[in-house]
C-alpha cells in the first residue's frame, strides 16, 4: 500500500510538470475543491515512556477545501481509520491482532506555492479530533475521543474540473488520565499518508 501511494505521488508530480510546460494558462484550483481520499494509512510510533505498540491502520475518507484565494484555503477533513490485522505488542507478548477502528476529522489552514503551474505544492496545518471505537479484546471498552493536531504538506495537481493529491501529515493525539491501557495515556504520535482525487466544484 505504501509503495502505491508513493507511486501516484510521483505520478503528480511528473504528469503535473509536464503539462505545466504544455500550456500557458496553467489550470488551478476552483474556489472549492473536494478531495476524495479512496486509499491511505495512518502508522503510530510506539510510545516513548510506556512502550505501548506501534500499529497501523487503513485511511478512506473525503475532506472539502474553500479557497479564500488562490494561496490561501481553509479545509474540513473526515477520514476513517478501518483497523488491519497485525502483530500487536501487548503486556510484553506479541499477538496478530485487528487494531482498533477509528474516525479522524480535522479543520486545516493550508497554504499553496505562489506560482502558475498545474503542480502546486502545498503545506498545512490544523487541529480536530480522533474518536477510537469499542475493541474489548485491545481493552477499549467504549468510544473516545482525543484532541489532535496535525502539520505537513503535499503536491496537488490540477487538470481542469479534475486532479489528483499526495498528501503526508505529522500527527499528535493528545493523552487522557481515563484513557485505556492500549492508547492514548500518553501523547502519542503518527504518520499518515494518502493518495486522492480532486474534484474543482467551482472555477
Amino acid at each position: 500500500m505504501t509503495r502505491w501511494i508513493a507511486a501516484l505521488i510521483t505520478a503528480v508530480a511528473v504528469v503535473g510538470t509536464s503539462q505545466a510546460y504544455a500550456q500557458d494558462a496553467a489550470p488551478g484550483p476552483g474556489t472549492v475543491v473536494v478531495t476524495i481520499i479512496p486509499g491511505g494509512g495512518t502508522f503510530f510510533t510506539e510510545s516513548k515512556n510506556t512502550g505501548r505498540t506501534s500499529f497501523g491502520n487503513y485511511d478512506l475518507g473525503a475532506g472539502v477545501t474553500v479557497h479564500l484565494n488562490r494561496y490561501v484555503g481553509i479545509e474540513g477533513e473526515v477520514s476513517g481509520s478501518v483497523g488491519v490485522a497485525q502483530d500487536l505488542l501487548i503486556a510484553g507478548r506479541t499477538s496478530n491482532t485487528k487494531s482498533p477502528n477509528s474516525l479522524n476529522y480535522s479543520g486545516n489552514l493550508v497554504v499553496s506555492a505562489a506560482n502558475k503551474s498545474s503542480v502546486v505544492p502545498y503545506v498545512t496545518a490544523g487541529i480536530g479530533g480522533l474518536s477510537l471505537f469499542e475493541k474489548t479484546s485491545l481493552g477499549i471498552n467504549g468510544t473516545d475521543t482525543f484532541f489532535t493536531s496535525n502539520v505537513g504538506g503535499g503536491v496537488n495537481w490540477y487538470a481542469g474540473r479534475w486532479g489528483l493529491r499526495g498528501d503526508y501529515r505529522f500527527v499528535a493525539v493528545q493523552s487522557k488520565d481515563d484513557a485505556p491501557d492500549f492508547f492514548g495515556q500518553e501523547t502519542r504520535y503518527g504518520h499518515r499518508i494518502y493518495g486522492g482525487v480532486l474534484l474543482n466544484l467551482t472555477r
